[in-house]
C-alpha cells in the first residue's frame, strides 16, 4: 500500500467515501467494488479483506474528515445537544428536546459500538470481497424501495384501519407541536415564523425526533449494526428504520446523519494511529489530500441530502443500488 498509493486514487477513494457514506449507497460496498471493477493496481493495492489491510485503514480513516463535516454542517445542533446532556447530567433531569435527543444519540450509539468492536473483523475478512459486497449493495436497494412502499401504503390506509400504534408522521408531528406550543412556529407568520427560517425548521425537526420514544429512537439507531455488512449503507438502513417508525423523509434524513456523526467519528479516530505507523508509512501526503476530497464530499453531499429529502424520496437511490449491484455481479462474472 504504502509504495502504490497514488495521489489519484488517493483522491478518488477519498472524493467517493465521503459522499457515499452520507448517500444511502454504501461507502464501504463501493470501496470494495471500485477497485474491482477498475482492476490491475486497484485491484492489487486496494483490498479491504486482507488480514492487515493498510487500504482498510486508510479508507476509515477517512471517516475522520466526513465526522468533522458533519459537525461543521450541523454546528447549531451540536452546540444544542450538547448543551442539552451537560445540563441533564448537571440538574439530573431529561425533559428538554435537546436533552431527550442528546440521551437518544448516546444509547442509541451504544448497540453499534458494541457490535463494531465484535463484528467489524468477521465480517470484513469474509464479506469484504466483491461479489459479496454486490449482492449486498442490491439488498441495500430492495430495503430502501421496501421502506418506501411500506410507508406508503401505511398513509393510504385510512385512520380506521390502522393497528393501534400505526400512527402517520402527521399525526406525531401535530402531537409534538402540541407538546412544545412554547416554541415558534416557522410555518405561522402570527407567531413570528415565514416558513424560511432554516434554524427554527431544524429546531422543530429535533423536537418531532425527541417526541418519540426512547425504544423507538434506539431501534432506528441500532439498525447501523447492518452497514457493518459491505454494500449496506449506514444513512439508508437508518432512514429506512426511521421511515417505518413514523418519521418524515426530512426528519428522518436528519436524525441519520446526527446519529451517523459519533459512529464515524470513533471508527476514524481508532483507525488514525494505524496511518501514523508502519501503514502509513510514504503515504501521509495521500491521506491528507484523501481526506480533503472526503471531507467536501461530505459537507456537499450533507448540503444536498437535506434539502433533498425536504421533497423527495429514497427511490432513485434504490433504483441506483439495484443496478449497480447487478452491473458489477455481470462485469465480475463475465471478466
Amino acid at each position: 500500500m504504502s509504495a502504490h498509493l497514488s495521489y489519484a486514487e488517493a483522491l478518488v477513494v477519498g472524493a467517493m467515501q465521503g459522499v457515499a457514506e452520507l448517500f444511502p449507497v454504501s461507502s464501504l460496498g463501493h470501496s470494495v467494488l471500485l477497485p474491482a471493477l477498475v482492476g490491475g493496481s486497484w485491484a492489487r493495492d486496494l483490498n479491504v479483506s486482507t488480514p492487515e489491510s493498510p487500504y482498510l485503514a486508510y479508507v476509515v480513516g477517512l471517516h475522520v474528515a466526513t465526522a468533522l463535516a458533519l459537525v461543521i454542517f450541523f454546528w447549531r445542533e451540536w452546540v444544542r445537544i450538547l448543551g442539552g446532556l451537560f445540563t441533564s447530567i448537571r440538574d439530573r433531569r431529561v425533559e428538554s428536546p435537546d436533552q431527550r435527543l442528546a440521551w437518544m444519540i448516546v444509547i442509541g450509539t451504544i448497540p453499534v459500538g458494541i457490535s463494531g468492536l465484535l463484528l467489524e473483523h468477521l465480517f470484513r475478512t469474509v464479506l469484504g470481497r466483491p461479489v459479496p459486497a454486490a449482492t449486498f449493495l442490491m439488498i441495500n436497494g430492495l430495503v430502501l424501495y421496501g421502506a418506501e412502499r411500506l410507508i406508503r401504503r401505511s398513509r393510504q390506509t385510512p385512520v380506521a384501519a390502522r393497528p393501534a400504534g400505526a400512527g402517520v408522521y402527521r399525526s406525531t408531528a401535530a402531537a409534538t407541536d402540541a407538546r412544545h406550543v412554547s416554541q415558534p412556529d416557522v410555518d405561522d407568520p402570527a407567531a413570528g415564523g415565514d416558513g424560511t427560517d432554516p434554524d427554527l425548521a431544524n429546531i422543530r425537526s429535533n423536537q418531532r425526533i425527541a417526541s418519540r420514544s426512547l425504544l423507538t429512537t434506539t431501534l432506528i439507531a441500532s439498525a447501523q449494526i447492518l452497514a457493518l455488512l459491505p454494500g449496506i449503507s449506514r444513512s439508508g438502513i437508518t432512514m429506512a428504520a426511521g421511515l417505518t417508525r413514523g418519521l418524515s423523509h426530512e426528519d428522518a434524513a436528519r436524525f441519520s446523519f446526527l446519529l451517523a456523526t459519533p459512529v464515524i467519528l470513533a471508527a476514524g479516530v481508532l483507525k488514525v494511529p494505524d496511518l501514523f505507523g508502519h501503514l502509513g508509512t510514504g503515504i501521509h501526503g495521500q491521506v491528507l489530500a484523501g481526506s480533503i476530497a472526503s471531507g467536501v464530499g461530505a459537507y456537499l453531499s450533507v448540503r444536498f441530502l437535506t434539502r433533498w429529502f425536504t421533497t423527495r424520496t429514497l427511490i432513485p437511490f434504490a433504483v441506483y443500488c439495484l443496478l449497480a449491484g447487478a452491473i458489477s455481479i455481470i462485469v465480475l462474472a463475465v471478466r
